[in-house]
């Protein structure tokens, strides 16, 4: 499983977690959606198209700012000009990040699970540090795609090669309702794009620096996964998932990995530890 997971830079370990694990975090969330409070001007659309990300989080404080707090970004097309709801919030939330790990009792639980811990040893991580959680909602209907991407692009380490993604299906995954797309083998060729804090005084609080490569349909391979499956995810890996056109959601806990050891996290990326949240070790 191993020697898969270097060559192809995903694998798939199905029943990593149960069913009761996997509700118990749907119903912490629907907790947390319940005492959602997003000022209208903070409601931001979670879009992973460049120029909408650069409009959407790219100028918002309330994304920049989020990396050790529990907040709330959005589909696209549920907010008037104001920023009130056109639909109910609990059908709008795109996904909620990025510190649940931290904050949530639920969430620090799974993510510092003994199975999680062990493994992180399997994978011989000498020293890992959880920087970012998220949970994606993928909402019916209206869930938006996710372009083709690499994780690094956004959490970008020296050297490359130590950031690893946990992605949890908390529902069955499928190609209707938009599971994850991968081109094997793509985590070997570096990285072309890199997301980065913009200098003080610029129009967006972020920029892109390179480009994404274009890359053909017939590149990827679906992952569908069932329910309590984990997709282990390489920091380099091109993916992507289509719009949620279906009936049914597809929710996904998601947590990203660096191994500290021998590595420096870049001063240029988004996300930054602080004072109040330092990367907290995997290991408990």
């Amino acid at each position: 499983r191993l020697s898969q997971f270097h060559r192809d830079g995903f694998l798939v370990l199905e029943r990593f977690f149960s069913a009761e694990e996997c509700d118990s975090m749907r119903s912490q969330i629907q907790g947390i959606i319940a005492g959602m409070e997003v000022p209208p001007h903070c409601r931001t659309e979670f879009s992973t198209r460049e120029q909408e990300q650069l409009q959407a989080q790219g100028s918002s404080d309330y994304f920049l700012t989020s990396g050790d707090k529990i907040r709330f970004f959005f589909e696209k097309g549920v907010l008037d000009e104001k920023g009130n709801f056109l639909i109910p919030k609990e059908k709008s939330i795109s996904k909620i990040g990025h510190a649940l790990h931290a904050h949530d009792p639920v969430f620090k639980q799974i993510t510092h699970s003994s199975k999680v811990q062990e493994l992180g040893r399997k994978l011989g991580l000498e020293r890992p540090v959880v920087v970012q959680s998220m949970y994606i909602f993928k909402q019916p209907g209206i869930g938006g795609e996710v372009t083709p991407h690499q994780d690094a692009t956004f959490l970008h380490t020296e050297p490359l090669g130590r950031i690893l993604g946990f992605w949890i299906a908390l529902e069955d995954a499928t190609q209707e309702n938009g599971c994850l797309w991968f081109i094997p083998g793509s985590h070997t060729s570096g990285i072309t794009r890199r997301m980065v804090r913009a200098p003080s005084g610029a129009l967006t609080c972020v920029e892109f620096v390179g480009s994404e490569p274009a890359y053909e349909d017939s590149q990827f391979i679906p992952l569908p996964v069932q329910k309590g499956g984990l997709i282990l995810i390489h920091g380099e890996v091109v993916h992507k998932s289509e719009l949620n056109s279906s009936s049914s959601s597809r929710h996904a806990f998601t947590f990203h990995v660096m191994e500290a050891k021998g590595t420096s996290w870049s001063k240029e990326n988004w996300l930054q530890p602080t004072p109040e949240l330092p990367f907290p070790s995997l290991y408990t």
